[in-house]
């Protein structure tokens, strides 16, 4: 599964996160290495960089600047779901490296 120039939206995510449906994640793939600029209503700032295995699962890490002037990072497993239309759908199962260190769920779909 290849990433590259593919854009998502958030559709669902755990309380305890920051994004915003508002948001647009737009990847960018070379070989196995995913990267990612964000932002959004709650995020002044934000990046990814991560692996991406041959099943299409991605191992990331993120780091983030929020509207409150806080510099957040964590981790982040991503796996793929392909849907009828042939769009993509991630499955994250997400934790925050610093703050509170707890963990979240959210989905976002291909654009």
């Amino acid at each position: 599964m290849n990433y590259h120039d593919k854009k998502f939206k958030p559709i669902e995510n755990s309380s305890n996160g920051e994004v915003s449906p508002d948001m647009v994640f737009h990847y960018q793939q070379n070989g196995e290495v995913l990267t990612c600029q964000y932002k959004g209503a709650n995020i002044v700032k934000g990046e990814i960089i991560g692996l991406v295995d041959e099943t299409g699962v991605i191992e990331m890490q993120y780091e983030q600047i929020n509207n409150k002037g806080e510099v957040r990072t964590g981790k982040c497993t991503s796996t793929p779901e392909t849907l009828p239309s042939g769009k993509i759908r991630l499955h994250e199962k997400w934790q925050w490296t610093s703050g509170d260190y707890s963990h979240g769920q959210s989905i976002i779909e291909e654009v």
